[in-house]
């Protein structure tokens, strides 16, 4: 019998274990197929206090960030609101945790980690958040300090990828 993460006789691979030099697999979909099923969701929505309200829910799913998070450095400047936004990296992807004191900007940074969170920075970098957030129609919904926050979580995202990119 072939050893774990070895060929066996004859060429044939056993199943269930995966040579070490292919890439980690994730069920995650592409960003581009959430970021369709999220603008699925807010068109069944219809009006945008059933879309800030279904913003405010996804950011009541956020798993709680550890106390050791809420420090300055996490801090999202530019945020209406106090918003943390921690970056954990691993197999070439970035994790992100977050949370806020506002319902609404809690929301809004969970929907960017539904979008952003356990991607390679060549995704994050590679996806148009702009042009994603209009088609949502988020920003127009919110106020402009509110959008001018939302810009900033996406700021943060962005110069989280940048920098693994620049240094892996």
């Amino acid at each position: 019998m072939a050893e774990p993460g070895r060929n066996a006789p004859g060429g044939v691979v056993v199943p269930g274990f995966a040579p070490a030099y292919l890439p980690r697999m994730t069920n995650r979909p592409p960003i581009d197929a959430v970021l369709a099923e999220l603008v699925e969701e807010f068109d069944l929505l219809g009006d945008w206090e059933g879309r800030i309200e279904y913003v405010i829910d996804l950011g009541k799913g956020l798993a709680p960030l550890p106390e050791a998070d809420r420090i300055d450095v996490n801090k999202v400047s530019g945020c209406a609101a106090q918003v943390w936004l921690a970056v954990r990296r691993g197999d070439g992807r970035l994790q992100f945790l977050a949370d806020s004191d506002s319902a609404l900007s809690k929301g809004n940074i969970a929907l960017l980690l539904k979008l952003y969170s356990d991607r390679t920075p060549e995704e994050i970098l590679g996806f148009d958040a702009r042009a994603a957030l209009d088609r949502l129609g988020l920003p127009s919904a919110l106020t402009r300090q509110r959008a001018n926050g939302l810009n900033a979580m996406v700021g943060r995202i962005r110069e989280a990828a940048a920098l693994e990119s620049a240094h892996p």
